[in-house]
């Protein structure tokens, strides 16, 4: 700083400070909904279930996402899960490995958009078609 300015520079870095403190303090109010929950599932409503006989397929819809979670009937033991969900004229997105209680979440952007739904727990599978249209 420069000799002689009466600390004007130091107030008005001082008040550029708060002033981007305020701007990130605000653009976070404003900020939209967390699209999965922090427990690890979907968040939105349950839209659909699909049941087989080693698990289900849960289809969650919130406003703007689809999400999917294969889950197994009982917990236990690591075995082979996997789930996708593919938007209509988009890509799937897959979960699949060992896990004890379920696969997934796995979301996508699904405003007016079509889903398609596929998971497995062990041996069993299942596939939802085309919903949520």
């Amino acid at each position: 700083m420069l000799k002689g300015r009466g600390g004007q520079g130091r107030r008005a870095a001082t008040l550029g400070a708060l002033t981007g403190a305020l701007w990130l303090c605000v653009g976070g109010l404003f900020a939209g909904p967390p699209v999965q929950a922090a427990g690890g599932g979907c968040t939105g409503r349950l839209a659909r279930t699909v049941a087989f006989d080693a698990g289900e397929l849960r289809v969650y819809k919130s406003r703007t996402r689809a999400c999917a979670m294969a889950v197994a009937r009982t917990a236990g033991e690591r075995r082979r899960m996997a789930v996708s969900i593919q938007p209509r004229g988009g890509a799937p997105v897959r979960d699949a490995g060992r896990f004890t209680r379920h696969a997934g979440p796995v979301t996508v952007g699904a405003i007016s958009r079509c889903v398609y739904v596929k998971g497995s727990v062990g041996g069993g599978s299942a596939d939802s078609g085309w919903i949520l249209c």
